[in-house]
C-alpha cells in the first residue's frame, strides 16, 4: 500500500513560487520579446539619373550653380608615365627583342621596357574624408580673446592682489570679525568669527568683498558680499566695539568689526567710496541708455526719409557688403569642432610607388694597398719605387656563416704597381679577344676606365655581425704554396731573399703569366649589429697562408666559424704583410658607378680620370620576403669548377699541375669559336672568350674556388654549352734538357662539356660530368643508348667515363626562370597563342600546376606572370579556364599578402597593369571575364578556401576591374557615349550578380571570417564609388539599394559597422553633391531655385530624387533607435561628411553652402523626432558609464496607472489586464514613462529590432508632449524617416548630442534666410517649439564653463562642487543688476515652462 503524500504547508508552498517582482520581470521580458516584429524599412527606388539629367538639361544649364549638378567632362584620363631608371640607357640590350624567341623572355623584356600606364582622376583628392582634402583648413587662427566672469573668478583667486591695481580700481584686504546674521539668533560677542576679508574689482567694474578663513586668498572664498547690492555702510557699536554694518537691497545686513577705530574708519571710507562710484556709474548708464534710444529713433527716421530715398542702391549694396564681409570673415563652425582637429591616419591609403630596384645595406669597399714585408725595386736598372717583388691579385667577396653560404659575387682587384704589372707578358690574344661577336654592351670608351677597379659597392639584404668580407690573394703560378710562401714568412734580413724571389718571379711571369695559384687569405667583420651599423674600426686579420687542402668555399666557411676563437686562429701560418681595405656607407647621390652588368648610372662622368666604382652582385636568399619584382634586364651565369678526380686516370702520362679553361660556346663544330661573353679580370679586356681557374701544384685531385661570370645571350638554345679544357702546366723551369721541351708549357689532358639547357631551363646547382680524352666534332650529339651502345661521334672517355668533374652553376637572370611549372605554362601558352587555341583540359592542367610555383619566383616575375594570366583570361574559350586563371591570381595575391608584400600588388595595379587591346570578335575584356569568374568562385558550392581568399584580398580584383573599365572606355572612345551605352548588358548583369553574390559572405559569414568580410565590404564600397565615374549612375544607385536591402534593424553591431563604412566610402565620392542633384524637382515649367518646395523631412520623394543623402539620413535616423555604439558610428559618418562639405574649396562660397544645406534640411525633422532624447541641459563633460545603474536608483520609474496607454502588439494572457500596458515599453526603453496626454500613435511603431531593445545608457526622461502632426510640414506625404522602427526614449549621451547639434547649427548657419522663413511658416506649433527647444539646448550644450572647469575636466578631477555660501553671486551681472535678475529667472525655469509662458 502506497504511503500518502505528506501534506505541504501553505507557507512552504509559497516559497517555491517566484516572487512578485521576479514574476513581473519575467512576464515583461516575454511581452517585449513577443512584441518585437522584424520589419525592414522599405527601399526607396532611386531616380533614373541619366534620364533625369537629359530631360532636365535646360533647367540644369540655366542653373547659376550648374557645376553642383553636373560631373565635369575631364573627370578621368589615362596617361603614360616615363619609366624612371637610375641608368644612362636601358638595361635591355639593343637586339634583345629581335633575338628573343621564347614567350617568357619576350614578355620579360616587354615588362622591363614598358612605361607606366596610369589612370588619373582629376578630382581624386576630393574623394577621401575631410582630413585628406587638398587644401584642408589648418587649425584656425587664434580666436579673439574675450574675458568672461567665470574666468575672472579663477584669475582673481590666483593673483588677486595685483588684479585690482592693474585695473586701476580700489583694493583693500585685512582681518575683520564677521557677525552671524542668522535671524533666529541675536548677534552677540560670541557669534563673531575672525575672517580675512579681501576687496576686489571684477571685470565689469563691480566689487566683491570675499572672506576667507586665513590669508590664502588663492583658495575658494568662504563667502562673498556683492557690493552692487549694498545700499550703505554705517557704524554700529551696539554689539561690539569698532563694528560697522553693510545694509543690502533685500533689507538684510552684514555686521563686521575691526580690531581698532582707525581700521574701522578706513574700511567704512573705502566701502563708501565704492558705493559712490557705483551710484554715479548707474546714473550715467541710465542717461546714456535714454539718449541712445532717442538718437537711434531720430537716426532711423532721418535715414529712412532722406538717405534711402536718394541713395537706395548705395545703401543696399553697402549693407550687403557688410553682411557678406561678416559672414565670410567668420571662422568655419566645424573648424572649431574638436573632432575636426583630431589627427586620424586610419583612412589614409599608403602611397603607391612604381616598381624600383631596391638594395639592401650598401657598403663601399675601397682597396688601397697590399704590401708584403718582402720588398725591392723590380726595375732592371734598379731605379724606381720599392714595391712587392712579384704581382699579387686580390679577390673580395662576402660570406655569411649564419646561413653558411657565399652571399656575393667576386670583386677582382689588381693593386700592383705599374712596374710590377709589366712583369707579366700579355696573354695569348686568340684566347682573350678574337673577333667581336656583339654579345656584350660595353662601349670602347669605357674599356680603359674599367680596367683597374679599386672601389666596389656590396649590398647586404640581411645584415648581421656574422657576415665577413673575405680577401683571397693569388700570385702567378710558380710551385707549391708552401714553397712560394716560405720567403714571405721570415722576418730576417730580406734584401738577398727579395732578390732571389724577384729573379724566380720574373721567370715565372714570363713563362706562366696567365696562370694563377692560391697564396693567402684574410677576413674581417662588416657589421656591429643586425641593424646594419658598419664596424669601421675593424681591420683585416693577418694574412694567413692558403692551405692547398682547404680551398673550397665550404672550407672557408669552416675557417670563418672559428674566426673569433683565438686559440684556433693562432695555429694558422701567417704571411708577413698588410692588406689595406677600408669600408664606408654609400650616400644616395654617390657618383660614377656601374652596375653588375657594367651599365653606368646617371651620375656618371665619362672621362679617363674618373675613378669608377663597381656594384657587386648580391646573391639574395631565395625566399619571398627578400625578393622583389625584377625591373631591369640582367642575365648572368656564375660557373664554379669544384673538383677534378684524376688520380685513377690512365689516359695521360702527366696530369698534375692541372689548369681548367672555361669557355662558353654556341656550337660543337670543330672551327667554332667560343663566345666573347666571359667577364675579364683587371688589366685585361672587359669581356674575354675564356677564363682559367687557379692551379694547384702537384695535385692530381685538385680543388677549385674560382668564380667565372658569364653574360648569357638573350635567347639560349640547345647548342649553348660550357666547355672545360684541362691542361697539365709544366712548372719545371730547369735548364736541363733540350730547348724544345722547355717550350711546352701546357699539355691538354681532357675535355668536358655541360649543355646549358635541359627541358627548356638553364641547368644550375651541382653537376657531375665525365671527362673525355678527345673532342670530336658534334660531341654534343653523343648519347648513351644502353649497354655498350651510343649515338653520335666516338668519344674516348677518361677513366671509363666516370663523372670525374664536379662543377656548380648559379643563374642570376631576370629573363629565365628556374621554376619548371612557370616555364611549362609559358611554353604551352606560346604553342597555343596564350590559350586561344588551347585544349581546355590541357590549359587547366598547366594553370593548376602554377599553384606549386615557388614563392620567390612568383614575386620576382610578378608583373610578367600577372600580365600573361590576364591575357589568357581574355582569350579563354571555356568558363573552366577563366575560373582557373582567377584561382591562380587569387593564389598569387594571397601569397603576396601573407609575405607582407602587398605593396607590390598595389604598384602593379596602379602602374604596370594594362588591359589587352580589345577586339570584339576575338578577345573579351578583363573586367567582364574577371567579374564572371569571381561570381563563380563566390558561389556557395565553390571551394570555401579560395572564396575566403578572394574576399580577404578583394581590393586587388576590384582595382583591376576599375582600371580595366577606365582603359576600355578611353582606348575604345566610349567615353563620349551616353552612360547607359558604355558597357554591354552582359557586363551590367555580371556586376549586379557579383554584388548579390558577395552580400551573403558579408552579412552571414562575418562571425566565421571577420577579416575577410570586413575587407570585402570595404573593397565593394570602393568599387561602387568608382563605378559612379564610369557607369550608368542610376544602375549604381540600384546596386547600393541591393546592398542596403541585405541589412535590417537590430542587426549585430558588426553589420552596422559594415553598413556605415560602406556609406562613408560611397558618400566620399568626389562628386557626391552632383550625385544628389540639389535642384528643384517640381513638375511642369522649368523650376527656379527660388520656387523650390523644400523638404524638411525624409519623404519618399526626397529620398528618391536625392538618393544618397536621403539614404544616409534614413540610415542615421534608424541607427538613432539602436544602442549607443551604433548611434555613434552613424552620427560620426554624417558629421564627417558635413565637415567635408564645409572645408571643400570647390563649394566655399555662401551660395554653394546654402545649396548644400538644402540637402540636409530633413535633418531638422529627424532631430525633432528625437527632441526629448536631445533635450539635456545639465552639461557634464564626463562620460556616463554605460553600465551604471545610477539613473535607475536616483529616478525611480514613477508609472502612472490612471492613464490609458498604448497597447503592445501582442498581449500575454498571464498578465493582469489592469496592469499598465506601456510598462513594457518603459522597461525596454522604447516608450516614455511620463506620458500625460493622449499618446501619439505615430510615435510607437512596430518594433523591428532583432537585438536587445533595453537601453543601458538612459538618463532622465522628460515628459513627451503630444505633437499635432495633422498640420505638419508633410501633410500629404508619409514620412519615411524611421520607416517602421521603434522610437526610443532613452537620452543620447553628451558626445552624440553635441555632434548632432553641430550638424544642426551648421545647416542653420549655412541655409538661406528664405529657406529658414519657409520652414518657420510651414512648421506646426509643436514643431516650432521643438525647433527652438533644440536651439536652446545648443546654448546649454556649448556654454562656456570657464578655464578652471576645463582644466579640471582634462585632469579628470570631476566637476567643481560649489559651497552653498559662495553661491551668493550670479554667473553674470551688469552694473545695474537688471541682467542678473533676468538670467536668474531664465535659469530657474524648466524648459517646458520657458516656452509655455513666452
Amino acid at each position: 500500500m502506497a504511503l500518502a503524500a505528506p501534506e505541504t504547508r501553505k507557507f512552504t508552498r509559497a516559497l517555491s513560487k517566484p516572487g512578485t517582482a521576479a514574476e513581473l520581470r519575467q512576464s515583461v521580458s516575454e511581452v517585449v520579446r513577443g512584441s518585437v516584429v522584424v520589419a525592414k524599412p522599405k527601399l526607396i527606388e532611386p531616380i533614373d539619373y541619366e534620364n533625369v539629367i537629359v530631360q532636365r538639361k535646360t533647367q540644369i544649364l540655366n542653373d547659376a550653380l550648374r557645376e553642383m549638378l553636373l560631373f565635369p567632362y575631364d573627370d578621368f584620363q589615362t596617361a603614360l608615365l616615363k619609366r624612371q631608371s637610375r641608368y644612362i640607357h636601358s638595361t635591355v640590350p639593343e637586339n634583345a627583342e629581335k633575338e628573343a624567341q621564347s614567350l617568357f623572355v619576350t614578355e620579360c623584356i616587354k615588362t622591363y621596357n614598358s612605361d607606366w600606364h596610369v589612370v588619373n582622376y582629376k578630382y581624386e583628392d576630393y574623394s577621401a574624408e575631410f582630413r585628406q582634402l587638398p587644401n584642408k583648413v589648418t587649425k584656425p587662427e587664434k580666436l579673439p580673446v574675450h574675458l568672461y566672469e567665470v574666468d575672472e573668478e579663477a584669475d582673481k583667486d590666483e593673483d588677486a592682489a595685483s588684479l585690482g591695481s592693474q585695473k586701476g580700481g580700489i583694493t583693500k584686504q585685512g582681518w575683520l570679525y564677521k557677525g552671524n546674521m542668522n535671524s533666529a539668533i541675536s548677534v552677540t560677542m560670541r557669534s563673531f568669527k575672525r575672517r580675512f576679508f579681501h576687496l576686489i574689482q571684477l571685470g565689469d567694474g563691480s566689487y566683491n568683498l570675499n572672506f576667507y578663513k586665513d590669508e590664502k586668498i588663492s583658495k575658494e572664498p568662504k563667502g562673498s558680499i556683492f557690493l552692487d547690492s549694498c545700499m550703505g555702510v554705517v557704524q554700529n557699536n551696539k554689539v561690539r566695539r569698532f563694528a560697522f554694518e553693510l545694509k543690502m537691497q533685500d533689507k538684510s545686513s552684514y555686521l563686521l568689526a575691526a580690531d581698532s577705530e582707525l581700521e574701522m574708519e578706513e574700511w567704512i571710507n573705502t566701502l563708501n567710496k565704492i558705493l559712490q562710484l557705483n551710484f554715479e556709474a548707474a546714473m550715467q548708464e541710465k542717461r546714456n541708455g535714454e539718449s541712445h534710444e532717442d538718437d537711434e529713433q531720430s537716426k532711423m527716421e532721418s535715414s529712412s526719409s532722406s538717405f534711402d530715398s536718394y541713395y537706395p542702391e548705395i545703401t543696399k549694396s553697402t549693407r550687403e557688403a557688410e553682411i557678406k564681409l561678416k559672414s565670410e570673415s567668420r571662422v568655419k563652425l566645424f573648424a572649431l569642432d574638436p573632432d575636426a582637429q583630431k589627427l586620424d591616419f586610419s583612412g589614409i591609403e599608403p602611397e603607391v610607388k612604381p616598381f624600383e630596384e631596391k638594395f639592401g645595406k650598401k657598403i663601399l669597399v675601397k682597396c688601397n694597398d697590399l704590401s708584403f714585408n718582402l720588398q725591392s725595386c723590380v726595375a732592371e736598372n734598379e731605379e724606381g719605387p720599392t714595391t712587392n717583388v712579384e704581382p699579387f691579385f686580390v679577390t673580395l667577396s662576402l660570406f655569411d656563416i649564419k646561413i653558411n653560404r657565399k652571399i656575393s659575387a667576386d670583386f677582382h682587384v689588381d693593386l700592383n704597381h705599374n712596374s710590377v704589372r709589366h712583369m707579366i707578358s700579355s696573354a695569348p690574344q686568340q684566347m682573350m679577344n678574337g673577333s667581336g661577336d656583339g654579345s656584350h654592351r660595353i662601349q670602347d670608351t669605357y674599356e680603359t676606365m674599367l680596367q683597374y677597379p679599386k672601389q666596389g659597392i656590396f649590398s647586404v639584404t640581411c645584415p648581421h655581425p656574422d657576415i665577413f668580407l673575405v680577401a683571397r690573394i693569388e700570385k702567378v703560378l710558380q710551385g707549391s704554396i708552401t714553397h712560394c710562401a716560405e720567403p714571405y714568412m721570415k722576418s730576417s734580413d730580406s734584401s738577398k731573399v727579395a732578390q732571389k724571389v724577384l729573379k724566380n718571379a720574373k721567370q715565372a711571369c714570363q713563362r706562366l703569366g696567365q696562370y694563377r695559384m692560391p697564396f693567402a687569405w684574410a677576413a674581417r667583420t662588416l657589421f656591429k649589429d643586425a641593424s646594419g651599423t658598419l664596424d669601421k674600426n675593424a681591420r683585416f686579420s693577418p694574412l694567413f697562408r692558403q692551405d692547398s687542402n682547404k680551398l673550397s668555399n665550404e672550407d672557408m666557411l669552416k675557417l670563418l666559424a672559428d674566426f673569433r676563437k683565438p686559440e684556433k686562429m693562432a695555429k694558422l701560418p701567417v704571411i708577413l704583410g698588410n692588406l689595406d681595405v677600408t669600408i664606408d656607407n654609400v650616400s644616395p647621390d654617390f657618383p660614377n658607378y656601374v652596375n653588375s652588368s657594367y651599365i653606368p648610372t646617371k651620375q656618371f662622368e665619362s672621362t679617363t680620370k674618373t675613378l669608377i666604382t663597381f656594384e657587386i652582385e648580391e646573391f639574395v636568399p631565395c625566399i619571398p620576403k627578400h625578393t622583389q619584382p625584377f625591373t631591369i634586364y640582367n642575365n648572368h651565369l656564375y660557373v664554379y669548377p669544384k673538383h677534378l678526380k684524376y688520380d685513377s686516370q690512365k689516359s695521360f702520362a702527366k696530369a698534375r699541375n692541372i689548369a681548367v679553361c672555361i669557355e662558353f660556346k654556341d656550337s660543337d663544330e670543330e672551327d667554332s669559336l667560343p663566345l666573347k661573353c666571359i667577364y675579364g679580370r683587371p688589366g685585361g679586356p672587359v669581356f674575354t672568350r675564356s677564363a682559367f681557374a687557379a692551379v694547384l701544384h702537384h695535385h692530381q685531385n685538385p680543388e677549385f674556388y674560382d668564380e667565372i661570370k658569364i653574360e648569357l645571350p638573350t635567347q639560349l638554345h640547345e647548342k649553348h654549352h660550357l666547355l672545360f679544357t684541362f691542361y697539365h702546366v709544366s712548372c719545371d723551369n730547369s735548364s736541363k734538357g733540350s730547348t724544345k721541351k722547355k717550350d711546352v708549357v701546357e699539355t691538354q689532358v681532357g675535355y668536358s662539356w655541360l649543355p646549358l639547357i635541359k627541358d627548356g631551363r638553364v641547368v644550375t646547382n651541382d653537376q657531375h660530368i665525365p671527362v673525355s680524352a678527345n673532342l670530336p666534332s658534334g660531341y654534343l650529339n653523343y648519347q648513351e643508348m644502353g649497354v655498350g651502345k651510343h649515338s653520335g661521334p666516338e668519344i674516348k672517355w677518361v677513366d671509363g667515363g666516370k663523372q670525374l668533374l664536379k662543377i656548380s652553376t648559379h643563374l642570376v637572370s631576370t629573363v629565365y626562370t628556374q621554376d619548371q611549372h612557370l616555364h611549362n605554362f609559358f611554353q604551352y601558352c606560346q604553342k597555343t597563342e596564350s590559350g586561344a587555341r588551347a585544349l581546355g583540359t590541357e590549359l587547366v592542367k598547366y594553370l593548376k600546376s602554377l599553384h606549386a610555383m615557388e614563392g620567390h619566383v612568383m614575386i620576382a616575375f610578378l608583373p610578367t606572370v600577372l600580365n600573361q594570366l590576364f591575357r589568357v583570361l581574355t582569350r579563354a574559350t571555356q568558363e573552366e579556364v577563366a575560373v582557373n586563371v582567377t584561382r591562380v591570381i587569387i593564389h598569387i595575391v594571397a601569397q603576396c599578402h601573407e609575405e607582407g608584400l602587398d605593396s607590390y600588388l598595389r604598384s602593379y595595379v596602379k602602374y604596370a597593369y594594362k588591359a589587352e587591346p580589345y577586339v570584339a570578335s576575338e578577345y573579351k575584356t578583363v573586367h567582364e571575364e574577371l567579374t564572371k569568374s569571381m561570381t563563380t568562385i563566390l558561389k556557395p558550392s565553390a571551394d570555401f578556401l579560395t572564396s575566403n581568399k578572394l574576399l580577404k584580398y578583394s581590393w586587388f580584383f576590384f582595382e583591376v576591374l576599375i582600371k580595366s573599365m577606365a582603359q576600355h572606355l578611353i582606348e575604345n572612345s566610349k567615353v563620349k557615349l551616353l552612360r547607359n551605352q558604355r558597357f554591354s548588358a552582359s557586363f551590367h548583369h555580371a556586376v549586379e550578380t557579383v554584388v548579390n553574390m558577395l552580400m551573403p559572405h558579408i552579412t552571414q559569414k562575418y562571425r566565421d571570417n571577420p577579416e575577410a568580410s570586413k575587407n570585402a565590404n570595404h573593397s565593394l564600397a570602393a568599387f561602387i564609388k568608382r563605378c559612379f565615374t564610369f557607369m550608368d549612375r542610376g544602375f549604381v544607385f540600384k546596386q547600393i539599394n541591393n546592398y542596403i536591402s541585405c541589412f535590417a534593424p537590430g542587426d549585430p553591431k558588426t553589420l552596422f559597422e559594415f553598413k556605415f563604412e560602406f556609406l562613408r566610402v560611397v558618400c566620399n565620392h568626389e562628386h557626391y553633391i552632383p550625385l544628389n542633384l540639389p535642384m528643384p524637382f517640381g513638375k511642369g515649367r522649368v523650376q527656379r531655385y527660388q520656387d523650390l518646395q523644400l523638404d524638411y523631412s525624409l519623404t519618399d520623394e526626397f529620398c528618391k530624387n536625392h538618393f544618397l543623402v536621403g539614404l544616409l539620413l534614413r540610415e542615421v535616423g534608424n541607427a538613432l533607435q539602436e544602442f549607443r555604439e551604433v548611434r555613434q558610428i552613424a552620427i560620426s559618418v554624417l558629421k564627417n561628411l558635413m565637415i567635408k562639405h564645409s572645408f571643400d574649396d570647390r563649394y566655399a562660397s555662401r551660395v554653394h553652402q546654402a545649396r548644400i544645406a538644402t540637402m540636409y534640411l530633413p535633418l531638422f525633422g529627424l532631430l525633432i523626432e528625437n527632441v526629448q532624447r536631445i533635450n539635456v541641459k545639465d552639461v557634464s563633460p564626463f562620460p556616463v558609464n554605460p553600465s551604471s545603474n545610477q539613473s535607475a536608483k536616483d529616478d525611480g520609474l514613477n508609472l502612472p496607472t490612471a492613464n490609458q496607454l498604448v497597447t503592445p502588439q501582442k498581449t500575454v494572457n498571464t498578465l493582469d489586464n489592469n496592469l499598465p500596458k506601456d510598462l513594457f515599453g518603459v522597461i525596454s526603453g522604447i516608450a516614455s514613462p511620463y506620458t500625460t496626454s493622449t499618446p501619439n500613435i505615430n510615435c510607437v511603431r512596430n518594433a523591428d529590432s532583432r537585438g536587445s531593445l533595453i537601453s543601458t545608457d538612459s538618463g532622465n526622461s522628460l515628459p513627451e508632449r503630444h505633437s499635432d502632426k495633422s498640420n505638419s510640414l508633410d501633410k500629404n506625404q508619409q514620412s519615411s524617416t524611421l520607416g517602421s522602427s521603434v522610437v526610443r526614449y532613452d537620452k543620447l549621451d553628451q558626445a552624440e548630442i553635441k555632434s548632432l547639434l553641430m550638424c544642426f547649427l551648421h545647416i542653420l548657419r549655412s541655409m538661406s534666410e528664405d529657406a529658414l522663413f519657409t520652414y518657420w511658416n510651414k512648421a506646426t506649433k509643436s514643431e516650432l517649439m521643438d525647433f527652438f527647444t533644440i536651439t536652446e539646448v545648443c546654448l546649454h550644450q556649448f556654454q562656456y564653463m570657464g578655464k578652471r572647469y576645463i582644466a579640471r575636466n582634462q585632469e579628470g578631477l570631476g566637476p567643481i562642487v560649489h559651497d552653498r555660501k559662495s553661491q551668493t553671486l550670479p554667473v553674470s551681472r551688469n552694473r545695474t543688476g537688471m541682467m542678473h535678475a533676468r538670467l536668474q529667472q531664465l535659469s530657474s525655469l524648466d524648459n517646458s515652462l520657458t516656452f509655455n509662458h513666452m
